[in-house]
């Protein structure tokens, strides 16, 4: 087993006086992860993961510790919520629930080329192959799709593509190591190549770890043995009632009930996944710092979106607990404060026009997410509310440290309420408790509100919410919004 790779003395040499002298950090590295919950990384309070690089990164940086993705109409999740950070925009507002971002809805890192900027990506592109090439002009080892498949041995040979200026991408190959590493070699060869004389980059590394499967882990990272592995405290060995999407794919890779064991297992290989995708981390941000990149260069860590791995009795990302829709968001902005955690509500779509406000760059006039640097300047409120939903039988409302969930599943109603300062990990349920009645009412009227704002195509007041049983099939419902 090779040593962990330790970068964070890289980190630590970032400037604070650079915004200071009026000196803009102009480079862009964007490390977008899979599926990883924001509990499952050391610095936010997980003793038993080894993520040296991603804590580097949390410790010199600024953490959005309420940052949620806005949801989706089918199971790939990543599909809407890559789409929504590279669009700037909400669930209902992106075409075909991700699948195709068209011309006009400008991407980030197009923007950014059409401002002067040289952008590069490697790993997970989950949407069409034209607005890949609208947006970047290079990169390497791109995979476009959802997951690496099991039946052509995952991640240990992902299929890939050589980056083809014609955007055809018809002569894929076959990786010859992990895909974490795959995608790290290719923006550390990017990296090497560059003079700092060159354009500002855009850099969009998108690894697909610690997304499944997790069938055989590299020989790099941590090993992690089943029975050190402690339970979370919400583990239930099956969801207490039908949640409506108990028999997708991802709930089915294991048998129900979920026995401790099972998910210790789950758990160990998938924090297994945390730390090798960590290790690739670091060789990139080592790449960076050995090129005098470092602090001219603003870096941002998020995931697309969670994974249960046994809480609540569930496996996959098909929900809308905090394991699954709120994520880990950080960002090192040279001459900001080390070390911040802000508390404030905000959707992962709101990265794009953050991220021009820092760089005086207008944002595109398609993008409708909220910069957060009133933030980074000392506001203590971006959002008066999040709006969460999945597919058309699951809806949420965040506001003022509490969240309200409803489901409906062919007719039956079921509501969660939960004090997410109080009980972060959503174990106890006040939606029935007659001292919450008034509370619950009031956010299940916002919610409406909410989805009436944003175009939602159910409506709760109906009995089924899209008026008759069942759910709407994915090839249905990402009609509804093509643009």
């Amino acid at each position: 087993m090779r040593k962990v790779f330790y970068s964070i003395a890289a980190l630590s040499s970032l400037s604070c006086s650079l915004w200071a002298k009026g000196k803009e950090a102009k480079n862009i590295l964007f490390l977008l992860v899979d599926d990883m919950q924001k509990t499952c990384i050391h610095a936010y309070g997980n003793n038993q993961v080894v993520s040296p690089n991603i804590d580097g990164i949390i410790d010199q940086g600024v953490s959005f510790m309420h940052t949620y993705t806005n949801g989706s109409l089918g199971g790939a999740l990543s599909m809407p919520s890559r789409a929504m950070i590279m669009t700037g925009r909400g669930v209902y507002q992106v075409s075909g629930d991700g699948a195709v971002i068209p011309e006009q809805h400008v991407t980030l890192p197009e923007l950014l080329r059409n401002n002067g900027y040289e952008t590069f990506a490697t790993g997970k592109w989950h949407a069409d192959k034209k607005s890949f090439n609208r947006s970047f002009v290079m990169g390497d080892n791109i995979f476009f799709g959802g997951m690496h498949s099991y039946e052509t041995n995952g991640h240990v040979s992902p299929r890939l593509n050589h980056y083809d200026p014609e955007g055809k991408y018809d002569q894929p190959f076959t990786g010859e190591k992990f895909s974490s590493e795959m995608f790290a070699d290719a923006a550390v060869g990017y990296l090497n190549k560059r003079s700092k004389k060159d354009k500002p980059f855009f850099a969009f590394v998108a690894f697909t770890s610690p997304h499944d499967p997790r069938m055989q882990h590299p020989d790099y990272g941590h090993d992690y043995k089943a029975d050190d592995i402690e339970l979370p405290v919400n583990y239930l060995p099956q969801h207490p009632f039908d949640n409506g999407e108990l028999k997708i794919r991802d709930e089915v890779l294991l048998p129900f009930p979920r026995t401790e064991e099972m998910v210790k297992k789950d758990l160990a290989d998938y924090y297994g996944m945390v730390s090798e995708v960590d290790y690739q981390i670091g060789r990139i941000l080592n790449t960076l710092k050995e090129k005098g990149e470092l602090d001219n260069t603003i870096i941002v860590f998020a995931s697309d979106n969670g994974l249960a791995v046994g809480r609540h009795g569930l496996l996959g990302k098909q929900n809308l607990y905090e394991h699954s829709v709120c994520v880990p968001m950080a960002m090192v902005i040279p001459g900001t404060e080390k070390g911040i955690r802000k508390d404030v509500d905000c959707y992962l779509y709101d990265i794009y026009p953050t991220l021009c406000d820092l760089l005086k760059i207008a944002p595109a006039e398609s993008v409708t997410g909220k910069s957060l640097v009133p933030v980074l300047n000392g506001s203590g409120k971006h959002r008066d509310q999040l709006f969460l939903a999945y597919s058309s039988f699951q809806r949420a409302l965040v506001k003022d440290g509490w969240k309200y969930i409803i489901y409906n599943v062919d007719g039956t109603v079921t509501e969660q309420l939960f004090n997410l300062q109080a009980d972060p990990d959503e174990m106890v349920n006040l939606a029935y408790d007659a001292k919450y009645e008034f509370k619950k009412q009031a956010y299940k009227r916002v919610l409406k509100e909410e989805m009436k704002k944003n175009n939602d195509f159910c409506n709760l007041d109906q009995h089924f919410w899209i008026g008759k049983p069942g759910k709407m099939p994915w090839s249905e419902a990402s009609k509804l919004y093509v643009y």
